[in-house]
C-alpha cells in the first residue's frame, strides 16, 4: 500500500460487493461487516431506506476505525413503495417472486463513503428498473429448490439463475448485484482511493 494512500474498509460481508470492487481493481484492506437494525421506518420510502442504511453501516464501522476510508452499501428492492424483504425462508422468497412475476420493480442502491478528513459522509443513491417475465410454476419451484434466493433482497440474485427471469433492465446492473461501480469509484476517488484507470 502506498504511503499516501489511506486504508480502505468495506463495511459489508457480501462477497458480491467485494467481487464488484475487484472488477475495477480495488481491493479493500479489511472487510468488517456492520450489524445494524435494518427495519424500515414507518412509511419510509425505499430510496431513503437504502441511503439511511448505507450511512448507518458506514458510521458504525468508521467510529471504530477513525483513520480509514469506509465504504458501505445497501440494496432495497421495491414494487412501488412496497419494500420487499431479504428472503430468509422459502415462503418469503415465494411471496417475493410471485409479486415480481410479470412486473416491473425498482432496485435502490445506497452508497456511503466516510473519509477521515471529510466534513461529512459522501452519499449516492442509484435506481435500476428491472422487469421480470411471467414465471411458470415449474420455474418458481426449481428456483426455490436452488436455495439461491436465501438472504437476497427481493428473493432473487440477478447474477445467478434468476438472470433468466429478467426481460428488461434500465440502469446499473451492478446496482442490482449489490454495488453500482461508476458512483462507487467516484466517491472513493474523492476520498483518495483510486482505481487503475485513474492512474
Amino acid at each position: 500500500m502506498a504511503a499516501d494512500k489511506p486504508s480502505l474498509i468495506l463495511a459489508s460481508g457480501s462477497p458480491r460487493r467485494r467481487d464488484l470492487l475487484a472488477q475495477i481493481g480495488i481491493e479493500p484492506d479489511a472487510v468488517l461487516p456492520s450489524e445494524i437494525d435494518e427495519t424500515p421506518g414507518r412509511d419510509e420510502a425505499p430510496g431513503a431506506l437504502a441511503l439511511r442504511l448505507a450511512e448507518a453501516k458506514a458510521r458504525a464501522v468508521a467510529a471504530a476505525n477513525p483513520g480509514a476510508v469506509v465504504l458501505a452499501a445497501d440494496t432495497v428492492v421495491a414494487c412501488g413503495r412496497r419494500i420487499l424483504p431479504k428472503a430468509e425462508d422459502e415462503e418469503t422468497a415465494r411471496r417475493c417472486l410471485t409479486l415480481l412475476s410479470g412486473r416491473r420493480h425498482r432496485v435502490y442502491g445506497g452508497i456511503c463513503v466516510i473519509a477521515p478528513n471529510a466534513a461529512a459522509p459522501r452519499l449516492r443513491r442509484v435506481v435500476t428498473m428491472v422487469r421480470f417475465k411471467r414465471l411458470s410454476g415449474a420455474e418458481m419451484r426449481l428456483y426455490l429448490a436452488s436455495g439461491e434466493w436465501h438472504g437476497k433482497a427481493g428473493g432473487y440474485a440477478i447474477q445467478g439463475l434468476a438472470g433468466r427471469f429478467v426481460s428488461a433492465l434500465n440502469g446499473s446492473y451492478g446496482n442490482v448485484v449489490g454495488l453500482s461501480l461508476p458512483e462507487t469509484a467516484h466517491l472513493l476517488a474523492a476520498a483518495g482511493i483510486r482505481h487503475p484507470l485513474e492512474g
